[in-house]
């Protein structure tokens, strides 16, 4: 309190150091808001500059220009424009293609612009002192197009790579899903691709475009499970393995020439055939060519594969994929490509046929190397003769192409008169054998419009018939013969019956004179059986002479009646007659002959036999009982003896 008496009241006693600091500070206050107002003056004196009004101010420039000026000076906003410019294309945090059109569409603007200015720049006369600075400028924008061009190709790649849909890819993709770009995306493919091809990157922009196309067509293809396969290693598959890829090779085909294809063909055109039609055709015609050869060759390989019965329908399959497949591609290609592409497919597609052609004549030397001398037991269908049969029956429900096969081989055989053809040396061997069975002259009608195809089948009829006929001479028993033929004719009438394709083809005559051998046939077995047996019930020598016959013939008839008919139920049991009808009407014609003889004589003589030990016997057998043995015929089980009546 007392020492602040001494202080004067005018605060005279301040420092001078601090009085002067004091003083200072207001002044550097004033400074720095002086400078803080000229900066903003300075701010508020520059227009704002930004992409779109140094487009318009570009704009304005180029539009100034004539090629004669040569004392122009390149504006301080072009190197700011540029400026902006490369600011678009090192900018972090750009969305993807497509995600913000506006933005695209003013980067793809600006890079127009760019190569305009650059065009410009190049057409102006230059003074010497200027030409330097300008060159300079030229290459500036020349590394600004060339960044751009190679951020172009990553999106460009993206958009081909990464945009499909899903469902665009399933097998069960119609060819307006296929491949699978929405219309923003093929829009943005389209934009890219113009602004590159007219920016000088054509050869990338075609690279880029093949490539993921490709890749996106292989992997498209091995999602249905086709491999690639060289010709040489699909001749060295096992034919096991051949049959599961040709079923694959099948769909990949139709999936292509219906799906993918027009799909490809579609997506080409969207992308470049506005602008650039020959390119999008060049591009189309190169990316589907490459997939239609390989599937071709697996093609060829097929048809070089070893010749076998079993292949033939497979072979079929092939051939009619391609015939009926290959007209959806009809208007996809350029001409000249087509063409070549038609040549290439029909000539695999003739290879195929021609494969198939000697596939199925083979058949008439499997039947002529089967030459076994072991007859069928008890004369039943021989295993040749369903083989055969099965054969042509699954064959002629490929009737219409087999046709077309032989059809085409003939003409091509006319052609080429040098080489004959495998249906002509059937027909001869077919009228040899005609004239052999005694029937030509009644066919003669049916046989002169026939098909090549249908020649073909009748020959293997004709040669199946004459094998049988050999192997029906392998057994010692006549009856059987006869029993073996109707076994045999009667399951190739019901085959041929049973299957409108080879009856179509075999004809009314053909059918009505199999019925007519299988009648004659039965004849001769019965006659060859039964009428021996009933030999044995002749009246002969046993006509009654006052009231009594000759005993000792009539035993010795019934004993010889017993005797035959226990050898005829024995051996004849284990006969085999698999046909039901068959069967039946055997024994249903049997029994209508043998029985009411039998039953007449019994009637007649069994009264001049003494009753009891003498009449059991000598009448082993009731009517009765002979109907129950004759339905045991035929059925493939032996039997020692018939059995007896208690």
């Amino acid at each position: 309190m007392e020492n602040n008496n001494h202080l004067p009241d005018d605060h005279t006693g301040i420092s001078p150091v601090l009085e002067a600091k004091d003083d200072a500070e207001p002044k550097l206050d004033s400074e720095a808001e002086e400078i803080k107002n000229e900066e903003s003056q300075t701010e508020e004196s520059v227009p704002h500059f930004d992409l779109k009004k140094a487009s318009e101010d570009i704009d304005k420039f180029l539009s100034s220009l004539t090629s004669d000026d040569v004392s122009v000076e390149v504006p301080e906003l072009v190197e700011k424009y540029l400026d902006l410019v490369e600011q678009k294309l090192s900018g972090e945090g750009r969305a993807k293609w497509c995600q913000v059109p506006d933005e695209d569409s003013a980067f793809l603007e600006s890079l127009d612009r760019v190569s305009k200015l650059t065009k410009s720049l190049q057409e102006l006369k230059t003074e010497e002192e200027k030409s330097e600075s300008r060159g300079s400028l030229l290459n500036r924008i020349g590394g600004i197009q060339q960044r751009a061009m190679s951020y172009l190709e990553e999106e460009f790649r993206f958009l081909l790579e990464e945009s499909k849909t899903a469902e665009s890819e399933s097998e069960s993709a119609e060819p307006e899903a296929f491949p699978g770009y929405s219309d923003d995306v093929v829009s943005g493919l389209s934009k890219i691709a113009k602004q590159m091809i007219s920016g000088g990157y054509e050869s990338e922009c075609w690279q880029i475009y093949i490539m993921s196309r490709r890749n996106a067509f292989e992997e498209s293809i091995q999602r249905l499970g086709f491999e690639k396969y060289s010709i040489d290693e699909v001749q060295r598959m096992n034919w096991e393995s051949l049959e599961r890829e040709i079923a694959t090779w099948i769909k990949a085909f139709k999936q292509c020439a219906t799906v993918y294809f027009p799909g490809e063909k579609t997506l080409a055109d969207r992308v470049f055939s506005a602008e650039f039609p020959s390119i999008s055709a060049s591009l189309f015609s190169n990316l589907t060519r490459g997939i239609l050869i390989q599937l071709l060759n697996f093609v060829e390989g097929i048809a070089m594969t070893k010749r076998s019965a079993e292949k033939l329908f497979k072979f079929l399959d092939i051939y009619e994929t391609l015939r009926d497949t290959v007209p959806a591609m009809d208007g996809l290609f350029q001409d000249e490509c087509e063409n070549e592409l038609k040549t290439e497919t029909n000539t695999a597609r003739s290879r195929l046929g021609e494969a198939a052609i000697f596939i199925f004549c083979d058949l008439e030397n499997s039947i002529k190397a089967d030459t076994a001398k072991t007859p069928v037991p008890g004369g039943a269908v021989h295993p040749l003769t369903r083989y055969t049969m099965n054969y042509l029956k699954y064959a002629c429900e490929y009737k219409e192409t087999l046709e077309q096969v032989f059809n085409e081989h003939s003409k091509i055989e006319q052609i080429d008169s040098t080489n004959r053809p495998p249906f002509e040396e059937c027909s001869h061997t077919q009228q040899q054998q005609q004239q052999q069975h005694g029937f030509m002259n009644s066919m003669d009608n049916e046989n002169e419009n026939q098909t090549p195809f249908a020649v073909q089948l009748m020959t293997v009829m004709d040669l199946l018939d004459t094998n049988l006929e050999g192997k029906a001479k392998l057994y010692k028993d006549v009856a059987l013969s006869n029993i073996f033929m109707m076994n045999n004719g009667r399951y190739i009438l019901q085959k041929i019956k049973g299957s409108a394709e080879i009856y179509s083809v075999m004809g009314d005559t053909w059918c009505r004179k199999r019925s007519s051998d299988l009648r004659q046939y039965h004849k001769n077995y019965q006659r060859e059986t039964w009428n021996k047996l009933l030999g044995c019930l002749n009246h002969e020598g046993l006509n009654p002479v006052h009231g009594k016959v000759a005993k000792p013939v009539l035993k010795e008839r019934f004993k010889s009646f017993n005797q035959m008919f226990d050898e005829i139920h024995r051996t004849q049991s284990s006969w085999v007659v698999s046909d039901e009808q068959l069967q039946s009407e055997l024994r249903v014609s049997i029994s209508a002959v043998v029985i009411p003889a039998y039953r007449s004589f019994l009637g007649r003589f069994s009264q001049f036999l003494d009753s009891g030990r003498q009449t059991e016997k000598y009448i082993k057998f009731q009517p009765e009982d002979l109907e129950n043995y004759i339905d045991e015929l035929f059925d493939g089980n032996p039997m020692s003896t018939a059995r007896r009546k208690p």
